[in-house]
């Protein structure tokens, strides 16, 4: 099943339910057509006769030669035989447009299981039911059954959508902005064939230089985990537009979809960790895919901005702010060879107004443009410039010249160039080949989505040239613990054992253990806690006391403790308290492990307290995590100014933050898919000293 050239790319097709009387059919067949296909293309009618000006055979079997994909127009009453059809002629790939199936309830989960069957027991791939399609523009291979935009604009952003209607959307929108577009696939139902099996076949196909994906869910996270992460080796990008924030968004889809959408932070957690870059609309979608296949990876963080509009320029300059895109100051040598090349009345500076004086010099554009590449904290150069278009008669004398300067900016360097517009912008046929004449790498996105476009790439550039070693890094072995602790004392020690520093406890089953243990930690107050396998929420039974200092304060709280949780959970098994020094200062962090049903073990990293409860300032992972992730989880944190030093507190030693999580991590791992949490809560952490206070663990 893995092996998806052959669908996506095949060489002959057969149409299977082709007739006149069919909207589907026909769009179809016109569309190879359209396309230019130039492999067979077969149709197969049970009445026989002629279909769309060709003659028809009354079954696949009758070809007689290879075919490599079939268009299955049908109603699910003829699904079966079809598929036997198609075994005995010995074609493996088939796209099924019928719904009816999973996405109504039960008795389509019904009928669409034995789909399934019927196709893996024949080794047959399915693209769907309920399903358009797919479309390889550059090579003319099409089983899609909507509409096309003519001309066909052929590029390196494929697409790959759970919905044909959405896909549908995002290649018009790419038509009408000049995008050119190389696969788009919509998976429907997923029957046999998901999201992620197309996603793993695009990292690898040549053609393919950006991955776009609209998702309502992922059935398959391990697969689409694995190709993220061969992505971000390779330098391919994937953009994801996914739905869920809302709990009206995940009703709907899974009436849609009849799967469940999947826990929206954590997903958002994964995007960070595997260099996903989620967006939050078609157009940031379409137009992050645009400028990431025009750039590549960009090799620094600084842009500069400039434009015939001081105007425009600040409102640049805003974007880049709201985005955390840095428009860095320019070095001397820059401003000096600025302003040899601006009229008197313009001032240097990042970012850069050219003034009125450009409508007539068009190369101010030019010049500046090559002295602004020569500045060494310039990464991407970005022109705000709007390409005519055959509205309005603007292809003026001022809009030609520019263009032309515009176009004969090369950088030889490092610095990337973008010509992005000053509003969304439509790009007709003339536009596009203006454009393409001048060789401009041009944005139409206007400079709002454009500024978020290129946020992120430039995140997604940083992250792809270290996150291949995190990624390894992160997947060291874990051995498996050889029992699953239980208690408090249970998970401390078995942390200990795992890397983990844990603040000193005794376990201590009288008042003159206790008072014993007390002695042995020190002169200092201590901390007595209930032990009880059986009590998960200490407080809530009065089964902690802190500072207690001296002989007969700790007595007393022995006391207190053992008969609050008696009285509390009168059947609980109580071991003693548990007796640690008390802990002052310091920065107190979440760390916490749950299963997800989707992703399997996923980890939080929050600030504790009122950070963490009220503002719900967390940071999520997918396990497994090295120190480098780590690491970017706390940079993500709103309360990360307190781990560096805050109104005086010493500064966290990160780096060991970022070990000691990652061991706990580890740690949660060890315990196998029966743990359900591990709770590590608080871990304190002032300056070089981080130790886990409590931990609790519990399973399946």
């Amino acid at each position: 099943m893995s092996d998806l050239s052959s669908l996506f790319n095949p060489r002959s097709v057969v149409l299977v339910g082709a007739t006149d009387r069919s909207t589907w059919s026909k769009m179809a067949f016109d569309n190879l057509r359209l396309l230019g296909f130039e492999g067979p293309v077969h149709l197969v009618s049970r009445a026989g006769g002629m279909a769309h000006g060709q003659a028809t055979y009354k079954s696949v079997t009758e070809i007689g030669e290879p075919v490599d994909v079939a268009l299955l127009m049908l109603p699910i009453t003829a699904m079966g035989d079809a598929l036997r059809d198609l075994g005995v002629a010995g074609i493996k790939s088939a796209v099924v447009l019928a719904g009816g199936f999973a996405e109504t309830g039960v008795e389509g989960r019904a009928l669409q299981d034995d789909l399934v069957a019927t196709a893996r027991s024949l080794g047959i791939r399915l693209l769907g039911p309920n399903c358009l399609g797919f479309i390889n523009f550059n090579t003319g291979g099409v089983c899609w059954t909507g509409s096309m935009r003519t001309p066909p604009l052929r590029g390196g952003i494929s697409i790959v959508s759970q919905s044909g209607a959405v896909a549908t959307v995002m290649k018009h929108f790419a038509h009408q902005h000049g995008i050119g577009l190389n696969v788009v696939a919509a998976t429907g139902n997923e029957a046999v064939l998901g999201l992620a099996d197309v996603v793993d076949y695009l990292v690898d196909d040549p053609a393919t230089r950006v991955i776009t994906v609209f998702a309502e869910t992922v059935r398959d996270t391990t697969l689409l985990r694995r190709a993220a992460e061969r992505a971000l080796r390779l330098g391919k990008p994937i953009v994801v537009l996914k739905v869920g924030r809302s709990e009206i968004t995940v009703q709907a889809a899974q009436s849609h979809t009849g799967s469940l959408v999947g826990d929206d932070s954590v997903f958002d957690g994964v995007c960070r960790q595997l260099g996903l870059l989620r967006v939050r609309s078609i157009e940031e979608l379409m137009f992050t895919a645009a400028l990431l296949e025009k750039t590549g990876v960009l090799q620094g963080e600084g842009v500069a901005v400039l434009s015939a509009s001081g105007g425009m320029g600040e409102l640049a300059a805003d974007y880049a702010h709201l985005e955390g895109v840095s428009l860095p100051g320019l070095a001397p040598t820059t401003l000096a060879a600025l302003a040899a090349a601006l009229p008197p009345m313009a001032t240097p500076a990042n970012p850069l107004d050219l003034t009125g004086a450009v409508v007539n010099r068009p190369e101010l554009f030019l010049d500046c443009m090559q002295a602004l590449e020569q500045d060494p904290a310039v990464a991407v150069l970005v022109c705000v410039f709007d390409v005519p278009t055959d509205l309005n008669n603007d292809w003026a004398p001022f809009a030609v010249g520019s263009l032309q300067a515009i176009g004969r900016f090369k950088p030889q360097g490092r610095v990337r160039f973008l010509a992005i517009s000053n509003t969304v912008k439509y790009v007709s046929d003339r536009s596009r080949a203006e454009i393409e004449t001048a060789g401009m790498p041009y944005l139409p996105s206007g400079l709002d989505v454009g500024m978020r476009a290129l946020r992120h790439a430039l995140r997604w550039s940083a992250q792809q040239r270290v996150g291949a070693a995190q990624a390894e890094a992160a997947r060291a072995r874990v051995d498996s613990a050889a029992s699953l602790p239980a208690s408090e004392s249970e998970a401390m020690a078995f942390l200990a054992g795992a890397g983990v520093p844990v603040v000193p406890q005794v376990l201590a089953n009288s008042e003159a253990m206790a008072v014993s243990a007390a002695a042995t930690l020190g002169d200092g107050p201590v901390v007595l806690k209930i032990a009880s396998p059986d009590i998960a929420h200490k407080t809530e039974v009065g089964g902690v006391l802190l500072n207690l200092q001296g002989a007969a304060a700790v007595a007393e709280g022995f006391r207190r403790i053992m008969a609050s949780a008696r009285q509390a959970m009168p059947q609980a098994r109580l071991h003693g308290v548990i007796v640690s020094p008390m802990r002052r200062g310091g920065v107190e962090l979440f760390v916490g492990v749950r299963r997800d049903e989707q992703w399997g073990h996923v980890i939080a990293l929050g600030l504790g307290g009122v950070w963490i409860e009220a503002l719900q300032d967390v940071s999520l992972r997918v396990l497994p995590v090295s120190p480098g992730e780590v690491r970017r989880m706390v940079d993500e944190l709103r309360g990360a100014r307190l781990l560096n030093g805050f109104r005086g507190a010493p500064p966290v030693d990160l780096d060991e933050l970022a070990r000691i999580v990652a061991r706990i991590g580890d740690a949660a791992l060890a315990l196998g898919d029966s743990l359900d949490t591990l709770e590590v809560n608080p871990l304190l952490a002032e300056g070089e000293r981080i130790e886990a206070l409590d931990a609790l663990t519990t399973y399946r």
